[in-house]
């Protein structure tokens, strides 16, 4: 929880510096490795919230993922507008609840085209009819399942869709002092751009994530770039013995025309990595390709 106090700086003209006192007993900020896990689960979930609603309102529609954060649910709820759509959400075994928050305007557009309609001209900020929150259910149910796909063993909890509230300040989904996981959203349907919030208890994900800092690995170094260097893909080829040809014979060269090349009918090909030859293999094939039998392998020391 933070307290923001304003300092005078004492200099005429100049504003007044906003300091905030941090509760170092209560941390609001990530770790870096725990704040990455994050990102890319809500990543993740962001791709799959697009897709599902590509599908239920059958406009082309796009989700990302802006920021994640940590903060305090008072601090949250501050930063959202005093009228909004509030999905709350049921996490078992915690008495703080999720929250998925939109502009309801945004949700009665969707809510039009899922009907069939245009959504146009944009509908104001109000209440959901039993219809429209009945679809809006719905469409929070899918996301919900995309949340738990997403999250994966981060979420071990079950969660789901409980009440719809629309004003922030009223919206009593957690303690003040409770911390949430905050993810922004911006989502894009058809041609209208809106802001989105997905907040999660801690509590919920914290304990998943174990303690921050690097995972210590026992395996000495250059085992492991000689394991990676194993994945890395080259290119491979057969080659003929290379033969000497003098450069007036390469600039008069026509169709038609046959160039001997000194390689024996009976010698294998060189098998060749990267201009460095490490095997002999003869032509063969398999199906309608072509392929070659390994015939021996030689190794070279650079």
């Amino acid at each position: 929880m933070t307290v923001q106090e304003h300092i005078s700086t004492g200099v005429p003209g100049k504003p007044a510096r906003a300091v905030e006192v941090y509760d170092f007993s209560r941390p609001t900020t990530l770790a870096r490795d725990h704040a990455r896990v994050l990102e890319l689960a809500f990543e993740t979930f962001a791709r799959q919230w697009g897709t599902q609603l590509t599908a239920q309102v059958r406009m082309i529609s796009q989700v990302t993922c802006e920021q994640v954060v940590m903060s305090g649910y008072d601090e949250y709820a501050s930063s959202l507008p005093a009228t909004t759509a509030m999905v709350l959400c049921t996490v078992e075994g915690l008495e703080a609840q999720a929250v998925i928050q939109f502009p309801s305007a945004a949700a009665l557009y969707w809510v039009a085209h899922m009907l069939g309609g245009t959504g146009r001209p944009t509908p104001p900020e109000r209440p959901f009819t039993q219809i429209e929150q009945a679809l809006v259910r719905r469409l929070m149910d899918d996301a919900l399942e995309d949340l738990r796909y997403s999250l994966g063993a981060l979420l071990t909890l079950p969660i789901a869709v409980g009440g719809i509230q629309y004003n922030s300040q009223f919206a009593q989904a957690a303690a003040t002092s409770d911390l949430m996981i905050v993810a922004s959203f911006v989502i894009r349907v058809g041609d209208k751009t809106t802001a989105a919030t997905l907040a999660l208890p801690a509590e919920a994900l914290l304990p998943q994530l174990g303690e921050p800092g690097p995972p210590v690995s026992v395996t000495p170094p250059v085992d492991l770039l000689r394991a990676q260097l194993g994945w890395v893909p080259v290119d491979v080829s057969l080659r003929l013995a290379d033969a000497r040809v003098l450069p007036s014979a390469i600039l008069a060269l026509g169709v038609g025309d046959v160039l001997a090349i000194p390689h024996p009918t009976h010698r294998p090909l060189d098998l060749v990595v990267d201009g460095r030859a490490l095997a002999r293999a003869a032509v063969g094939s398999t199906g309608s390709r072509l392929a070659c039998i390994i015939i021996d392998t030689e190794e070279k020391t650079p």
